[in-house]
């Protein structure tokens, strides 16, 4: 195992363990260099998913952060719980094609909630997909994506 997995999962481990849960952390390496941990679902779930995956998000900024500081040569990470972010974006994906036939449908574009980069990004690659055009717009906690209707 590379030894950026190895030191990603052992921080997660310890962190996990000042909140009382001694538990082993899956690790793995995905296909664009991304380290890919995953906290097995325990009576703390939604303590550590948090609202609207807050907790989760900030989890992951501290590994990656820990990775950077010294000097790891991956220090991109996603961190998920109970395969939490897995089961949000398969339903973020569905609500997602369900605009992208509304916009298709009346040609008019569409301005979506504010969300974070994660969704942003889901809706970008499902839009982009299925032949509909993205922007992101606004700025901080108000950016949000327009879905664009297709112009002939």
């Amino acid at each position: 195992m590379d030894e950026s997995i190895i030191y990603a999962k052992k921080y997660l481990e310890d962190l996990l363990s000042f909140f009382g849960l001694n538990t082993v952390v899956a690790a793995h390496n995905s296909d664009d260099e991304v380290i890919e941990l995953n906290i097995p679902s325990t009576h703390l779930n939604g303590f550590l998913i948090g609202q609207h995956g807050d907790t989760v998000r900030a989890l992951q900024f501290i590994v990656s952060n820990a990775l950077k500081n010294n000097d790891y040569p991956i220090a991109r990470v996603n961190v998920d719980v109970a395969d939490y972010k897995k089961s949000h974006s398969e339903r973020l994906t569905e609500v997602a094609m369900e605009w992208i036939t509304k916009v298709k449908d009346t040609k008019e574009d569409m301005s979506l909630k504010p969300m974070n980069a994660a969704d942003r990004r889901t809706i970008h690659k499902v839009a982009g997909d299925n032949g509909l055009k993205t922007e992101s717009v606004g700025e901080g906690r108000d950016r949000h994506i327009v879905l664009k209707a297709q112009e002939n």
